[in-house]
């Protein structure tokens, strides 16, 4: 593509972001000094190579998903963020309480974006500072885990006889005292050997603690979405039964987006899938620009934001970046 055709491309696509109406030669002829007819030949040659293509019988033309790609990866110039300051954004993320500080990042990004925002939440109880164990009746046992940010996690051990609350304690204690630090992983690797000096019941009990903090965590906890409702406000979406019942699925069933936000948290820094042009995104009108965050540099999850491929990529953007940035700031903060 010679840059006449680039600059034609990037305006089309502007156009139609802003517009939402396929973008005809005329339109155009009014941003550049060209004829119409130079411009349509321009624009057949930009459709011949997939990047255009006219819905129905309209004289007009709309961005293909490898157009959108064309677009964010080479033709895109990001606006600075100025629909907030990071000091106002900063008190939005309470850094005292981890799990609330995930759940408005996610309101955030719906806010700022108006889109749907999303957050895989981190991966709960990886390392832990501190364990209790608490009875609930005679075969429950309440198990706390504090992690090292301060965020408390609570399981229910379903257990097979009733414990002393002096057998409780002295199990938590040799948890503390030979695991603080570890991660349940690690935990279970040298549990066999730690646990050999224990009773029985009391061994089992603790090998219990660690099937819970090494469990799969459910989907539904793990995703954090807001503001789904805002994209019944996008005329494409909205005006197509079918596709406003995909959309939904996709929130409902969460694993689609479980797999994206895994995927995208391996990668450095702003990620954009388009729907038609990555796999990962299972519907083709949906864009999703993720970003991964982390705690003291080292990642632990990944959020962003879902809109229709005709979103305005420029702003949203830098909102991801950071908003990315500033939970990072906020957990890591946190540690301290």
């Amino acid at each position: 593509m010679d840059d006449r055709a680039k600059a034609l491309l990037k305006a089309l696509i502007e156009r139609y972001i802003a517009d939402g109406q396929p973008v005809g030669s005329r339109t155009l002829s009014k941003v550049f000094d060209l004829s119409p007819a130079t411009i349509r030949n321009v624009m057949a040659d930009l459709e011949e190579l997939g990047l255009i293509h006219s819905p129905h019988a309209s004289a007009g033309r709309v961005p293909t998903p490898r157009g959108y790609r064309m677009f964010v990866d080479r033709l895109l110039a990001v606006q600075r963020f100025e629909v907030l300051q990071p000091s106002e954004i900063r008190e939005m993320l309470p850094a005292a309480e981890p799990s609330r500080a995930v759940s408005a990042a996610a309101t955030l990004l719906s806010n700022l974006s108006q889109f749907a925002g999303v957050v895989l939440a981190p991966k709960r109880a990886q390392v832990f500072r501190q364990i209790e164990f608490i009875r609930l009746s005679e075969k429950r046992v309440l198990l706390i885990i504090v992690t090292p940010d301060g965020d408390v996690q609570n399981r229910i051990l379903f257990v097979q006889r009733d414990y002393l609350e002096q057998e409780l304690l002295e199990a938590s204690n040799f948890f503390n005292h030979h695991f603080a630090g570890m991660s349940f992983e690690e935990v279970r690797v040298a549990i066999a050997d730690e646990l050999s000096s224990l009773q029985a019941d009391i061994s089992r009990l603790m090998q219990a603690a660690v099937e819970a903090g090494t469990a799969k965590v459910d989907t539904d906890e793990s995703v954090v979405i807001s503001g789904e409702s805002k994209l019944l406000d996008i005329s494409e979406i909205a005006s197509d039964m079918d596709r406003l019942r995909r959309m939904f699925s996709l929130f409902e069933k969460k694993t689609d987006l479980l797999q994206l936000l895994d995927v995208s948290s391996r990668a450095q820094g702003v990620q954009i899938y388009i729907g038609g042009d990555s796999q990962l995104v299972p519907m083709e009108d949906v864009s999703v620009i993720t970003a991964p965050y982390g705690v003291n540099g080292k990642v632990v999850g990944t959020l962003g934001v879902i809109g229709p491929t005709r979103m305005s990529y420029e702003r949203v953007i830098p909102i991801v970046d950071i908003t990315s940035r500033l939970l990072s700031n906020a957990l890591s903060h946190n540690q301290t």
